[in-house]
């Protein structure tokens, strides 16, 4: 009996990163426009957003709301929280459920799952029954900032790229043959490096007279007020400018994202690899959509090449 050859499955693995994940929109955009159609949709945090959008048919209608974003509207759907984290998300779940879609996964027009993290025993949790909008709310939540998701059984579910920010490995768990994984966090590290400058000193003139020197100042360090002031002197460093608190958290989360996306890709790579350059956006920059989605058209056409050499 011959084996008849069937048609791979294609799978897409939307990634984690907050506000660049808007760029999972231009990849979406671009796979449209070269006919090519996923039969499966995953995603992680802000790619299990953007993924029920794909999945439910609304992109073309999300991208619209999300172009026209301002500060304000994002300042709109913070409502602010005491306990478990800075919000609470239900203004921003609220809206999904009224403008976008909320039914169950099993209905879904195209095979959806998202990954979130169970916050007492650390497990990867895949979300693939139940309502679109719950599981969207329980993988987005990022520990500090939003609150946790309890589920019925009382599970609190946070933020699934704490565990897998690409996930290759429930795209595969749900018969893709083939992955596209799109990885928000290849450079974000870029943004937190920056090279100290390095000023020379211009050398002295005889000719002309010192410039007089000013006093030490009253606020500088009980160290460099003992200090004799001379002309000569090495000028005194300038303090460095301590982060905020958020600043903190948010570049901690970028550091962790990074290496366990790396980890994980190299332990289960998807075959073709989207990865947008995106360092320029902090994790908040939701009203910069424009910007990130055009960076993620430009990396899906860069990878179309390797695609079709897996498509054939």
């Amino acid at each position: 009996m011959a084996l008849s050859r069937r048609a791979p499955r294609l799978g897409l693995a939307l990634g984690s990163g907050s506000a660049r994940g808007w760029a999972h929109i231009g990849v979406l955009q671009v796979l449209d426009e070269e006919g090519v159609r996923p039969d499966i949709v995953c995603g992680s945090s802000i790619g299990a957003l953007v993924g029920a959008a794909y999945a439910a048919g609304e992109l073309a209608r999300f991208a619209d709301w999300v172009q026209g974003l301002g500060m304000r509207d994002v300042f709109g759907f913070m409502d602010f929280n005491l306990t478990g984290g800075m919000f609470k998300g239900e203004k921003l779940i609220a809206f999904w459920r009224r403008n976008f879609a909320d039914f169950d996964i099993e209905s879904s027009p195209m095979l959806f799952g998202a990954v979130a993290t169970d916050l007492h025993s650390g497990a990867e949790v895949w979300l693939r029954h139940g309502s679109i909008a719950d599981a969207v709310r329980a993988s987005i939540a990022l520990p500090g900032l939003f609150t946790p998701v309890v589920r019925e059984d009382g599970r609190l579910l946070v933020d699934g790229g704490l565990v897998n920010p690409v996930p290759t490995s429930l795209a595969r768990a749900m018969g893709a043959d083939i992955v596209i994984g799109v990885d928000l966090n290849s450079d974000i590290l870029h943004r937190h490096m920056r090279p100290l400058a390095v000023v020379q000193a211009p050398a002295p003139d005889a000719d002309v007279a010192p410039e007089p020197q000013p006093e030490p100042p009253k606020s500088a360090g009980w160290m460099q007020r003992l200090t004799p002031w001379r002309a000569d002197a090495p000028a005194a460093p300038v303090p460095q400018q301590v982060p905020s608190v958020l600043d903190v958290m948010m570049t901690s989360v970028n550091i962790m994202q990074m290496r366990i996306t790396r980890s994980r890709m190299a332990g289960d790579p998807p075959e073709v690899v989207v990865a947008p350059a995106l360092a320029s956006l902090g994790l908040l920059d939701f009203h910069r959509a424009s910007e990130a989605i055009e960076e993620g058209r430009r990396a899906a056409r860069a990878s179309l090449p390797q695609l079709r050499r897996f498509m054939g």
